[in-house]
This record gives structure tokens, C-alpha cells and sequence, in this order.
């Protein structure tokens, strides 16, 4: 198996999947303790979607580099998300179904009218599923997953405490005369810019586990708002990690594999939280 595996990491594209894949693991992860608690996982599927009728754009106008073209729209949708998941006629939740929903069926038929491609369903598939786009990453993939991560965790540094209070409480901020939409706001766009880095490794639909799966399982056993962020980083990393290790040694598809490892962990840890609470 070390042989195998060896083997495998002498080639560049698969040092650069593992690279990309615990970067993006550990920025979903921290992104995902917010989302979580603010209730609002579900922005992550809305805007994979979004970023898939993006991408289908991109490939339809055979955009040389689509992230030109993904990046923008996707954050446009973040910060259309924000304000009108505000307004008291439109909630939340029903504008990220509109959006999701929307955007997946757009893609797929501009992809069946305009896509020049010989093999639609296997591009299709590879979007959605990120089934073999990892192993395409280039090393200006690599560079921009460095640099989003790098920007990600500074982010959760330097504005950490602002983050844990509009988080928690919004309206106790807001009343203390924090500029609450400001965060939310950047929280919405870099969710965004991450979504659309991570589309590469584990596809438009599949990102949401990324985001959610390692935070509630951190929430299973830990309270305090800083042990779930690192027990999150800590637990999304492995999951990665392993994931892809065995998608290489049991030629599975990457994302689906990484997602069943977060699926896993998190069955382990309602488990230990079962029984912590039986004592």
C-alpha cells in the first residue's frame, strides 16, 4: 500500500490534490462553525449551484480561465443571498431554494443548447460530482487555494471576536453599534470564493458537506465556540486527507469519498455524544 501510494505522490497532480484538498478542507470548515450556527448552512448549496450555471457559462463561451467568470457571479449571488434573504417577504431559506434551483436547471440547459462538447454527460457529471477536475488543478490552482486559505484564516484572526458576536447574537451587536451587515457581508463573499475553489475538488454538489459535516460533528462533543472551530479545522483536514488517500488506492471517485469520510466521523461522534450523555 506505502509502495502504491509512493508511486502515486511522484506525480505533480496528485501532490497538488492533496495540497488543494486540506486547503479547502480546513477554509470550509472554519467558514461552516458560523454558517452553522447562524442557520445558515443551506447558503453553500445555493450557491455551488450558482457557481455551476457560472461554470456552464464559462464553458459554453470557452472562457480560458472560467474562474474569471465563476468568481464574480457567485459572490454577486453571496451578497443577493444577504439582502434579500433580509427582506420580511422573502425569507432566507426560500430565496436560496429559488436561486439553487434556478441556477442548476439554467446551467444544465445552456450546457444541452450551446455546449460544443462530444461528451456533455461526462462534463456534466465531472461539475456536479468533481469526479476527475482534481486531478486537472494546475499549479495557479494551487497558488489561489494557498492564498484563499491564507486570506481565510487571517480573516478568522483578526476579526474573531466581531465574527463570534454576530454569530451568536446579531441583534445584542448590532445594538452595540457593530456593524453587523459589513460581516455577514464578508463572511457571504469569502463563503463564495471558497465554493468556487473547492467546485474543483468535490463538485458544485457535494460542497455543502465541506462546509457542514465537520462543524456539527465538532459540535457533537465540544461547547466552546473556539474548541469547535479547531476541532472542526482538526476533523475536516483528516477527513480530506484520508478521503483522498483512498480514493487513490480504491479508484473511487474523490469528492463522494471525502464526503463519506465526513459522514463517517460524524456517525462516531454523535455516538460519543450518546454516550457521554447516558453517564
Amino acid at each position: 500500500m506505502f509502495d502504491i501510494l509512493r508511486i502515486y505522490f511522484s506525480y505533480p497532480f496528485v501532490q497538488y490534490a492533496m495540497i488543494v484538498g486540506v486547503l479547502i478542507a480546513l477554509s470550509s470548515s472554519l467558514l461552516g462553525v458560523s454558517l452553522v450556527l447562524k442557520r445558515f448552512s443551506f447558503i453553500g448549496d445555493g450557491l455551488s449551484h450558482v457557481a455551476f450555471g457560472a461554470m456552464a457559462i464559462a464553458t459554453v463561451l470557452d472562457v480560458a480561465n472560467d474562474t474569471a467568470v465563476v468568481l464574480p457571479i457567485t459572490i454577486f449571488a453571496a451578497i443577493l443571498l444577504l439582502r434579500t434573504g433580509q427582506n420580511a417577504k422573502l425569507k432566507g431559506d426560500s430565496v436560496i431554494a429559488m436561486i439553487s434551483v434556478g441556477a442548476l436547471a439554467f446551467g444544465y440547459l445552456f450546457l444541452n443548447i450551446f455546449s460544443k462538447s462530444a461528451n456533455l454527460t461526462g462534463d456534466v457529471c465531472s461539475t456536479l460530482f468533481g469526479s476527475t477536475a482534481i486531478l486537472t488543478l494546475s499549479k495557479t490552482d494551487v497558488w489561489l487555494c494557498i492564498l484563499m486559505s491564507v486570506l481565510v484564516m487571517l480573516i478568522f484572526t483578526i476579526f474573531y471576536h466581531r465574527i463570534f458576536a454576530v454569530t451568536f447574537d446579531e441583534t445584542f451587536a448590532q445594538a452595540t453599534g457593530m456593524k453587523t451587515n459589513r460581516y455577514n457581508l464578508l463572511i457571504a463573499v469569502v463563503t463564495a470564493s471558497v465554493i468556487v475553489l473547492a467546485m474543483k475538488l468535490v463538485g458544485s454538489l457535494l460542497i455543502s458537506a465541506l462546509i457542514i459535516f465537520p462543524a456539527l460533528s465538532a459540535m457533537r462533543v465540544l461547547k466552546s465556540f473556539r474548541a469547535v472551530i479547531i476541532a472542526s479545522a482538526v476533523i475536516a483536514v483528516v477527513c480530506s486527507s484520508v478521503g483522498i488517500l483512498l480514493s487513490i488506492l480504491a479508484s473511487t471517485p474523490v469528492g463522494a469519498t471525502i464526503v463519506c469520510m465526513n459522514i463517517a466521523v460524524f456517525a462516531v461522534f454523535s455516538l460519543m455524544e450518546y454516550i457521554m450523555e447516558r453517564r
